[in-house]
């Protein structure tokens, strides 16, 4: 998975989000200042379509309106305003037609700005981009790959919001709990993911380890013009990656893992592999 999946497009010429406070939204009139958001707020360098060619499956998505804007057209967002999610949605969709054995979640669980109307807009938008892909909500553990292929679904969504509850293809966000260590500091990082695994669900829900580093407002303050990726990411990735390496999948083990900056390192590769432990305790069962 990766963290704030649609980053890549954050705009520095478009407006500061709902999401900011009133006093960083004064502050972003001063053009440097939203270059130096954009430096912050930024956490992928590749698009959807190339973040699936490198293997990732989950995508974190934050979305909201935008204030004064006619209409009920709703945007991604982190910091700063990306692209409408109607684009982002009909780009994973063009890979789901030419993969037709690919499964994606869409976690859905940052809404700022949005009532219910525009709620019921964005519903139908991902109904109308995914159709008859979107998987219902089901026992979690009925939910393989065989079941997937079988009903020829392809995608799951998440929706952090108490509408979901009137759909039968979203799921609540409940069903994917992601815990957030909120440290600049690795050490602490690797401990709140060994500790939230251990306290993970056995059954009924999916699980997001959030293997990330989050700026507090003096480290931003501090390193102002190197931004995320030269302050944090470089730095630890390759100990974040150590940890990946270290772990297994399955009951009380990884579900889930997302990143900042998922190309750096061989993070989806990585990933990926821990499937064959898997299906080592197959055979050897």
């Amino acid at each position: 998975g990766s963290h704030d999946s649609f980053s890549y497009w954050v705009d520095e010429k478009s407006p500061v989000g709902p999401d900011q406070a009133t006093a960083i939204k004064r502050l972003a009139r001063i053009s440097l200042v939203k270059k130096i958001m954009k430096k912050w707020s930024v956490t992928q360098n590749l698009t959807f379509k190339e973040q699936l060619e490198g293997g990732i499956r989950y995508f974190d998505l934050r979305v909201s309106s935008k204030p004064g804007e006619v209409g009920q057209e709703i945007y991604f967002i982190h910091g700063l305003f990306g692209i409408k999610v109607w684009d982002g949605l009909k780009e994973i969709n063009n890979f789901l037609e030419q993969h037709p054995k690919e499964v994606v979640f869409l976690d859905f669980n940052h809404f700022y700005a949005m009532d219910n109307s525009h709620h019921c807009y964005l519903i139908n938008r991902i109904h109308s981009a995914f159709g008859s892909k979107l998987c219902s909500v089901e026992c979690v553990e009925y939910v393989t790959l065989q079941y997937m292929w079988e009903k020829k679904h392809q995608v799951l969504i998440f929706y952090h919001y108490p509408l979901c509850e009137e759909y039968s293809f979203l799921w609540p966000g409940n069903k994917m709990p992601a815990p957030w260590a909120n440290t600049t500091n690795v050490h602490k990082l690797l401990q709140f993911l060994e500790t939230t695994l251990e306290e993970r669900s056995r059954y009924g829900t999916f699980h997001v380890s959030q293997a990330i580093l989050t700026p507090r407002v003096k480290t931003i303050a501090r390193h102002l013009i190197r931004g995320l990726k030269n302050t944090l990411v470089h730095r630890n990735l390759p100990m974040i990656l150590n940890w990946v390496k270290a772990q297994k999948p399955g009951i009380m083990g990884v579900n889930i893992i997302t990143s900042d900056f998922v190309e750096l390192v061989d993070f989806a590769a990585t990933v990926i592999a821990l499937n064959d432990l898997l299906l080592e305790d197959d055979e050897s069962s």
